[in-house]
């Protein structure tokens, strides 16, 4: 927290969830999948301030591509939404979002062993390993997961009761890959959390040129959602719902985390 403080200007409460995602800014790795959430969070809560929601603070680092269009926007949308959050008197006792700049070892140092939920929210059957989420898991962090990568192993090893899954199947991607069937539009236009967290990317919402984030959106509409980020998007509300209430029961978090902490050995 005092690092933030001097290095970002943010003030964020140490006795919030500390939710991390920290990681290369990639599509199929999803950090937009954890931007419509904090979107869609950030809604109920101006209609709801008084909701039962334990305070979390959102922090995300990682670097992208110098030729990668839609990764550099993901970054710019990070810092969009946390200029719009923190500044909200509604909502900034509750949520809170850093975009940590200039990630390296050294800053993850730091932010690995503050963590409280490792995010490792990529598409199903893209992660070919992932090597974050076990260093989280050996200083305590518990896992919000899809079943890919290493995460599949983390699961196996510490049990359903002590990591947060979500999300579609390998085989129900691997299915939607050869035989199609999905629709990102009918998705978009049956539920209506979806619609309004879509829409505020080009409403001017989060930025004054209503096209600033039209990649992301065309990512998500135009060209199908190739990596199930609307498909997996109610999962994983239920998911971080899900974390809130676990996090609500200190004795039983802290024993999640020693869980965590004591199977870690076999990545050793």
């Amino acid at each position: 927290a005092k690092y933030i403080l001097e290095n970002e200007g943010i003030i964020i409460d140490p006795n919030s969830i500390f939710d991390i995602q920290i990681k290369r800014i990639h599509e199929y790795k999803r950090q937009h999948l954890n931007l419509l959430h904090i979107i869609s969070l950030y809604h109920k809560l101006k209609n709801n301030p008084d909701m039962d929601f334990y305070p979390t603070t959102f922090i995300l680092g990682g670097k992208a591509a110098p030729g990668y269009l839609l990764a550099k926007n993901t970054i710019e949308l990070i810092t969009s939404i946390a200029n719009k959050v923190n500044n909200d008197p509604r909502v900034n006792d509750k949520i809170k979002v850093v975009m940590m700049e200039n990630y390296r070892v050294s800053l993850a140092e730091k932010i690995i062993p503050a963590a409280d939920l490792s995010e490792q929210i990529s598409t199903t059957t893209k992660e070919a390993s992932g090597t974050s989420n076990m260093k989280f898991m050996m200083n305590g962090a518990v896992t919000i997961a899809t079943l890919d990568g290493a995460n599949i192993e983390i699961r196996d090893e510490v049990k359903d009761d002590n990591i947060v899954i979500f999300g579609l199947t390998a085989n129900e991607v691997l299915d939607y890959y050869k035989n199609g069937g999905y629709s990102a539009w009918d998705i978009y236009d049956n539920d209506n959390r979806i619609k309004r967290v879509i829409d505020n990317l080009i409403d001017g919402t989060y930025s004054y040129d209503k096209d600033k984030f039209r990649t992301i959106y065309d990512s998500l509409l135009k060209y199908n959602d190739e990596f199930f980020v609307l498909k997996d998007f109610d999962s994983y509300i239920k998911a971080q719902i899900k974390v809130n209430e676990l996090y609500s029961n200190k004795y039983n978090w802290q024993r999640m985390c020693g869980v965590n902490i004591a199977h870690s050995g076999i990545f050793s």
